[in-house]
């Protein structure tokens, strides 16, 4: 790998920043001073600093955040804010996208990442990912509406929705699991009950939950075993 391709995706320097970087000795390479930032390296083994700094090569990056309200899960956008105006640039630089998408008024988990390889798997329909969320509506849900919202209903697809778990906290509240991800699913399936979504919050994602102490905007990388959990679905 050339270095200044390193240090873009770690988030290091962009390559223009790399090349100034090299020119002034600042850049080097198992402790010697690399002026040429097309300069070959095995990122797994050699030790490359940036201005002192040792830089830790990770091919794969994940991140939690907690999704605030009207904010689009997109990479750009040039009329809204998206989930990746919320990170540093260092985080920026990673080539990260949402793996799927939360409406622009639907809040919670969403995960981040560079690898597009999972993310193509997580979102198939065939891998069956759960996903969980917490939800107010406008009218309280009847016993029949519960059956119907977990046997599966008719939201003007092909087929009807998959089978769901549904659990009340209130007469108007609680939390749908689901494993599809239909465009405004959840929305649609209310509305097929003839209810209204009133406010949505995604608390769980293939089985990784949100972290509690996540403010809305806010972010971590993922835990090596939250990773791990990811990577072996």
């Amino acid at each position: 790998m050339r270095l200044d391709k390193f240090l873009s995706e770690t988030g290091t320097a962009s390559r223009s920043e790399s090349r100034k970087a090299a020119r002034a000795g600042g850049i080097s390479v198992n402790g010697d001073p690399v002026s040429d930032p097309s300069f070959p390296i095995d990122p797994e083994h050699d030790e490359v600093s940036y201005f002192g700094r040792r830089v830790h090569y990770q091919k794969y990056v994940y991140l939690m955040m907690n999704k605030p309200e009207g904010v689009i899960s997109a990479t750009d956008d040039i009329s809204e804010r998206t989930v990746l105006d919320l990170l540093p640039d260092k985080y920026r630089r990673l080539g990260l996208f949402p793996c799927g998408r939360l409406d622009k008024n639907t809040t919670g988990l969403l995960i981040l990442t560079n690898n597009g390889a999972l993310a193509h798997k997580l979102l198939s329909p065939k891998h069956h990912v759960k996903k969980a969320y917490r939800f107010t509506c406008e009218r309280p849900l009847s016993q029949a509406d519960c059956v119907q919202l977990e046997h599966g209903v008719d939201i003007g697809e092909a087929r009807p929705t998959a089978p769901a778990r549904l659990s009340l906290s209130g007469d108007c509240a609680g939390e749908i699991t689901v494993t599809e991800g239909k465009f405004h699913q959840i929305k649609r399936m209310f509305e097929a009950v003839g209810n209204r979504i009133i406010t949505l919050e995604r608390t769980a994602f293939a089985g990784i939950p949100l972290d509690p102490t996540l403010a809305y905007g806010s972010f971590r990388t993922l835990t090596q075993e939250e990773a791990e959990i990811l990577e072996g679905r």
